[in-house]
Formats: structure tokens, C-alpha cells, sequence
């Protein structure tokens, strides 16, 4: 079954290159939103984006009068607006509990993740931060032969933070090993990457990703 389009006068300014970008255009799919997604270079952009963020960020989410320039917070309205499919749990401890793996992911990933795409730091640190991001990745794949995906039955926002991290392993030299104890996480990676919202999730630049 395709994804249906909710109509909607959104505009979302995104990076191609930036997982955070990603995960919003994946919640956006999921969601069968239509929107305008303009594709921004970080180091040229429009002119109009200043005036709509105060940081002159990316990503930024426009909707009507609101503007919106943290994906995290994209992500939480987004599940708000448009509720089917949910991506949030219903039951408050379940949200919590999905916040905390998300923030999480974010201490102890996105802080390798980040310095790896935009290549910053000594060529010690950046392989350093492969090793790290490796091995954390390995630590925790058995988790992934419980449930088809994070801690859930179902795709949620987790899945939504971890998919463009999981995307951008080749592109920062990192090749997962293929073994018994990383099967399960190969699989979920499998899984997520066969996603009918993921695939219409891509930018250009994601797309030489592979």
C-alpha cells in the first residue's frame, strides 16, 4: 500500500548531507506529508532563511506562521499533526522511555556521527570516533533479535534518529561486521532500509551515500 499525501503548506529547508535533516524527511514520509523540501548547501544559503531563523540553521520547518528549527521538535509536531501513523507511544512512561533512547543516541552517537560527515578533527580523532561508533554499534546488536526494531514492535522515532545513522556508515569508513552477533542489527538495518518511507526519504546526496 502506497503512501498516502496529507495536503499541507509546509516548507522544509534541509541539508542533504545532515542525518538530522534526514530524520525529519523520514517522519515526513512516514507521515505523507506534502511539502515543499528545498534542498539547502549549508555554506550558500537562501536569503529568506535568516529572516525565518534566528540561527540560520538547517533544518528548518515552516508551517503557516510557524517556524520550527530543531528536528527534534519537528519530529514531536509533526507526530502531533498528523497522528496516523503514530511514531510516539500513546502511554506517557512508552514516550519517555522512546525520549531517553533518542537523547541517548544523540550523546553518544550524533557526537561521533557529527565530527565524522563534516570531517573535523585529526586524522587520530576522526578514527577514533570510527572505532567508538563501531564498536558501540556491535555492543548493542543483539537487542535487535527481540523486537524487529528499537526496543518496539513497530517503526518509531527511534528508528526515525537511527536509520540516517545507519545510512552514513559508509560514507564515514565504517563496515559493520558480518557475524552471529551482529546478524540481528544487519537485519534491522535491512529492515529500515527496505522501508517504503525511507526509500522516498533520500536526497541526491544520501543517495551516492550507498
Amino acid at each position: 500500500m502506497g503512501v498516502v499525501a496529507k495536503r499541507s503548506s509546509m516548507t522544509f529547508y534541509s541539508d542533504g548531507n545532515s542525518h538530522y535533516s534526514h530524520s525529519v524527511r523520514i517522519v515526513l514520509a512516514e507521515k505523507g506529508v506534502t511539502v515543499e523540501t528545498i534542498d539547502v548547501d549549508p555554506n550558500n544559503k537562501p536569503e529568506d532563511l535568516a529572516t525565518l531563523n534566528p540561527y540560520n540553521g538547517l533544518p528548518t520547518l515552516v508551517d503557516r506562521d510557524l517556524v520550527l528549527y530543531e528536528a527534534g521538535i519537528m519530529m514531536e509536531y509533526l507526530d502531533e499533526r498528523f497522528p496516523h501513523p503514530p511514531l510516539f507511544p500513546v502511554y506517557p512512561v512508552a514516550r519517555a522511555q522512546s525520549r531517553l533512547w533518542i537523547y541517548r543516541i544523540q550523546r553518544d552517537w550524533c557526537t561521533l556521527v557529527d565530527p565524522l560527515m563534516a570531517e573535523k578533527g585529526s586524522a587520530a580523532q576522526l578514527e577514533n570516533a570510527r572505532k567508538d561508533l563501531r564498536d558501540s554499534l556491535v555492543s548493542i546488536a543483539p537487542i535487535f533479535s527481540e523486537k524487529p526494531y528499537f526496543m518496539s514492535d513497530e517503526f518509531t522515532i527511534v528508528d526515525c534518529v537511527v536509520t540516517p545513522i545507519l545510512w552514513r556508515l559508509p560514507a564515514m569508513g565504517i563496515t559493520l561486521p558480518k557475524n552471529k552477533s551482529t546478524k540481528a542489527l544487519l537485519d534491522y538495518r535491512d529492515r529500515l532500509f527496505e522501508r517504503e518511507s525511507v526509500a522516498c526519504s533520500f536526497s541526491e546526496q544520501e543517495k551516492e551515500m550507498a
